[in-house]
């Protein structure tokens, strides 16, 4: 069914109300919205909503990745490089591998079919992991391997669906000739989408106007996924390159008034797309159920419970050697990286949450062989493929608060986020130590008038005076402060409306005025938020 207008404010209702009851719970959105998804499958009566593959990957997915690349430390990424690479490509690999044999001998798949399932199903996803990671005060390494992971794993699974669905099609395959085909797309598209990056950023710098820099940072994840899938390539690699690209490049190169924009602009359009897919995701129940119609339900439950139990402890299976072997064959790695506890890689092996990028997937097989044939198990795929997205992220996404604070890591992430607060706290008075130190050069090579002088200096004497000092009590000190600081807000902004309705100030005057005291309450709210600022 077409999405119609009516649908779509009826799933942006929907999508409202599962994020405050997500809160109420304190659970992660994702789940609430998937099970909402198949609530609306369910009840009769409700047009269908038939979620087209292409749209996931070429519309929905580019910017989400790109999002991602952009909002992640490069410093970090390189630094994780090796687990993220033994995950996005050798945790894929292997779970590819060991669907591809249990579908074969199991389930009676032919090798190629049971290669495109495993390809299928063996990324995790690049959203929901973290949605529910990130409530839960996890050591930072953690949350920056599993981003990591769901940037770059996409790009193997999709390439490897592509080289299984050709044989299953043609009926040949090349081991070597693949071998060599995704190499150079690797290289290519790591390439290209560094170029793209550096194209958007200069095109950014010349425009030099918000709205116009904005509309270019919205072209960039397309042209740098697009064309690399137009050539036979996946396109994510290239739009996490060109997304890195600008994170490690763009604080120098983008305004303030464009970042301020465009941090309120992404952060509702990708909110608004992440939870529209996972409501489309679950939507897609009823019209896989009608599919299934000509197999028996105890073979939809086998083969779904069989495939799902394998795909997660295949990811547990290959995570613990990944983790600790190279430590073990090069001491200078276990030197300058010290093996983990075994609570990181277990945790890493638990959020295994599959998503969208594997139901698109499953989707876009298509209906015949070259010989005419229909497409074996196709039904069947789509089936289990929906089956382990419902049972990873409602499953283990309910289980993981558990499954952390019984294993004692949520402690180890919050003592390194007071090193964290700490050191953010550090790096902001030696900023201002540096600044009063050009102040008194520019004071004195200017001959500035003791007004500004004193202006400038008031500037700085307020921000170092909110700098706390104790640890200990600092949260509840920051606290109070942002509580009291947004009263006054609150006040001042009252009073300028009062001065407008009396007719003493125009409205051009009160926007500006607001502008100003809105940032102000941003900068107390980013100081006093949990999980952000210093607390």
């Amino acid at each position: 069914m077409t999405l119609t207008m009516g649908t779509l404010l009826f799933m942006l209702a929907v999508l409202a109300a599962a994020a405050v009851i997500a809160e109420r719970l304190k659970t992660a959105p994702s789940i609430v919205l998937m099970i909402a998804g198949i609530g609306m499958a369910l009840i009769p009566g409700l047009p269908r909503i038939q979620l087209a593959p292409e749209v996931v990957l070429l519309v929905i997915l580019p910017p989400l990745i790109y999002s991602a690349g952009v909002s992640m430390s490069w410093r970090e990424f390189r630094f994780n490089l090796r687990p993220i690479t033994l995950l996005a490509f050798g945790c894929v690999v292997f779970t590819t591998c060991a669907v591809a044999i249990a579908a074969h001998y199991l389930l009676n798949f032919s090798w190629a079919t049971g290669f495109v399932l495993g390809a299928i199903v063996a990324p995790p996803d690049v959203v929901a992991p973290l949605a529910i990671a990130r409530r839960l005060t996890l050591p930072r390494r953690l949350l920056v391997v599993l981003e990591g992971e769901g940037l770059a794993n996409d790009a193997t699974a999709l390439i490897l669906y592509r080289f299984a669905v050709a044989a299953a099609v043609t009926g040949t395959f090349s081991l070597p000739e693949a071998a060599g085909t995704f190499t150079l797309i690797v290289i290519g598209e790591i390439f290209y989408g560094i170029a793209v990056g550096w194209l958007s950023l200069r095109l950014r710098q010349w425009a030099h106007e918000p709205r116009v820099e904005i509309t270019l940072s919205l072209m960039t994840p397309y042209l740098a996924f697009w064309v690399p899938e137009h050539l036979g390539g996946s396109g994510v690699l290239a739009t996490v390159a060109c997304g890195l690209y600008v994170s490690w490049n763009g604080p120098r190169l983008i305004s303030s008034a464009t970042r301020l924009q465009g941090i309120f602009f992404w952060g509702l359009l990708v909110y608004l797309v992440e939870g529209l897919v996972f409501l489309l995701t679950g939507s897609q129940a009823r019209a896989l159920i009608d599919r299934v119609h000509g197999i028996s339900i105890r073979e939809l439950v086998v083969a779904t419970a069989w495939i799902t139990l394998l795909v997660i402890v295949a990811r547990f299976i290959w995570i613990f050697p990944a983790t600790y072997i190279p430590r073990w064959v090069n001491p200078s790695l276990a030197k300058r990286d010290p093996a983990p506890p075994w609570q990181g890689p277990f945790t890493i092996g638990f959020v295994g949450v599959r998503g969208v990028v594997s139901l698109a997937a499953a989707l876009a097989i298509p209906f015949a062989l070259n010989n005419g044939q229909p497409f074996p198990h196709r039904d069947l795929i789509l089936f289990i493929t929906f089956g382990v997205i419902i049972i990873t992220l409602v499953g283990q996404g309910l289980m993981l608060p558990f499954v952390v604070r019984w294993i004692g890591i949520t402690r180890i992430g919050k003592e390194e986020q007071v090193g964290a607060i700490q050191s953010e706290l550090e790096a902001r008075a030696s900023a201002l130590e540096q600044v009063e130190k050009r102040l008194e050069k520019v004071i004195a090579e200017h001959g500035l008038h003791d007004d500004v002088v004193q202006l400038l200096r008031t500037r700085n004497q307020s921000r170092r005076q909110i700098l706390p000092t104790d640890m200990d009590d600092a949260l509840a000190r920051v606290r109070q402060s942002a509580e009291l600081k947004k009263e006054l807000i609150d006040i001042e902004r009252d009073f300028i409306y009062q001065l407008l309705r009396e007719g003493k100030i125009t409205d051009e005057a009160r926007r500006r005025i607001e502008y100003e005291l809105d940032l102000e309450e941003a900068g107390v709210a980013n100081r006093g938020k949990e999980g952000g600022g210093w607390i």
